[in-house]
């Protein structure tokens, strides 16, 4: 007799107590039965199972955009500032204007045209304004409600209620990675909301967003915990791979958990990323002159590790860029913050065009809301401007995007849209199109509905479309 035969095992140990009275007690033809119906989902699990969520995959027709960089300007910048000059409002300074309600307040900035489009651009962003001719500049943006914390999650999410998954983890879901030792979705930097904007909610938490605070500190540091302090990868990978016979074992008969699978998952990138992370965070591996080029500052570094980590087959990475809730001073405090930005935005753009990124690689910049034509009515120190969601501007570049143009356009104050308005869902579905995906069929069943980013609205904007 083998005794061996007789020794517990690891599976002995993934049985519920409902289980071990069916086995034991008068449950054998349940057992039976059981096993005749489950064996064809088993196997249908098991086989999925063995492909990584993030395996590369096609989209419903060819994407002109493999990746995406978001730059979120968080706080709402004033687009009659930056990207929609209303000169004729100097006529009606001191004047109540019913209309935008209030006492309007002009352009801080001169505009001027720039590149062979003749695109106006802001005084505030010389640098970006180099590259206008990749730039299609949308000037008729709409959204909901003008509450920072709703119009972020309406812009990451389309949604600003329920708890849904985030555009990068949507783009994920659709797309994969090309990189499977790194996260496909990263977030760097953070802001109003949280882990909402980057939340893969519903769908399998594979597709969540990887959370980088902050690019200055060490590359070995930028990722806290990435390498084990007591274990070396040889002793790392034997225990991974006993956390995973465990979980098949606990799938073949309790069923499977996604809590558990994204948690298991999230082991196996940890794992994975232990070299290739770092060297990809590292910006000293760049030459000193594309250093100099993005400047040697937290949103700096942020934009360089963009361009590396899309260059290393992440699929999407959401750059926060915050600072533009300006309700007094917005002609200082827009100088500051254009000032922190424009350098590192344009470096960005003129290093994808150079290295042939820039036509598969779409970049989406814009805020939540943007900024009233009047005063705000506070009346906190110098002139300021309140919270606007009924137009405001956000821009859009390569990646199959149409540049050189100016879509949609607004009143004589930028107070509201006169011209093939773009709402939110709009702007979502066009980056899904670009991606290669119908917004309407790229769905996830849940509770018993089919969900999509857009909700049930959207319609893709093909002027924006080269």
């Amino acid at each position: 007799m083998d005794i061996t035969q007789h020794l517990p095992s690891a599976a002995d140990f993934c049985a519920t107590r409902r289980q071990f009275l069916n086995r034991f007690g008068m449950g054998f033809g349940a057992l039976s039965l059981g096993s005749l119906l489950g064996q064809a989902s088993s196997d249908t699990a098991q086989a999925s199972a063995s492909l990584s969520p993030m395996t590369p995959r096609s989209g419903h027709f060819p994407g002109t955009a493999k990746r995406v960089i978001h730059i979120f300007t968080q706080g709402g910048p004033s687009h009659i500032d930056t990207w929609d000059p209303k000169p004729g409002m100097a006529a009606y300074v001191g004047k109540d204007v019913p209309e935008i309600g209030g006492l309007p307040l002009p352009s801080q900035f001169p505009f001027k045209k720039m590149g062979q489009s003749g695109t106006e651009v802001s005084s505030l962003f010389p640098k970006i304004g180099e590259s206008i001719d990749e730039i299609a500049v949308i000037r008729s943006m709409k959204t909901d409600i003008p509450a920072h914390e709703f119009a972020t999650v309406m812009m990451h999410t389309g949604s600003g209620r329920l708890v849904k998954p985030s555009m990068g983890s949507w783009a994920l879901y659709g797309l994969g990675s090309e990189n499977q030792n790194l996260p496909g979705f990263v977030a760097l930097g953070g802001g109003l909301g949280g882990a909402t904007n980057w939340r893969s909610a519903f769908l399998p938490g594979a597709f969540q967003g990887t959370l980088v605070s902050s690019v200055s500190a060490p590359a070995e540091k930028i990722i806290a915990n990435i390498k084990s302090s007591h274990a070396n990868l040889v002793d790392q990978r034997k225990q991974l791979d006993l956390l995973r016979n465990l979980n098949e074992q606990h799938a073949e008969q309790l069923n499977r958990e996604a809590v558990l699978e994204a948690r298991i998952q999230s082991f196996e990138l940890a794992f994975k990323m232990q070299t290739e992370a770092v060297d990809v965070f590292d910006v000293n591996k760049e030459p000193e002159h594309i250093r100099d080029m993005y400047g040697d500052t937290e949103i700096g570094r942020r934009m360089l590790v963009a361009r590396r980590l899309v260059e290393n087959g992440v699929r999407f990475v959401q750059v926060w860029a915050g600072g533009w809730d300006h309700h007094t001073d917005v002609k200082g405090n827009l100088e500051k913050q254009a000032g922190i930005i424009d350098q590192p935005v344009g470096a960005l753009l003129r290093d994808l065009k150079q290295r042939g990124m820039l036509e598969d690689t779409l970049v989406v910049w814009g805020g939540e809301f943007g900024r009233t034509p009047r005063h705000d009515k506070g009346a906190r120190g110098e002139p300021g401007r309140d919270h606007h969601h009924k137009a405001f501007c956000s821009w859009m570049a390569g990646g199959g995007v149409k540049g050189g143009q100016v879509h949609g356009a607004t009143d004589d104050f930028g107070y509201d849209v006169t011209e093939n308005p773009v709402h939110v869902h709009d702007l979502h579905a066009t980056i899904l199109h670009l991606l290669g995906f119908d917004h309407e069929k790229l769905t996830h069943r849940y509770n018993g509905r089919d969900f999509r980013l857009t909700d049930v609205y959207g319609n893709v904007v093909k002027g924006l479309l080269a």
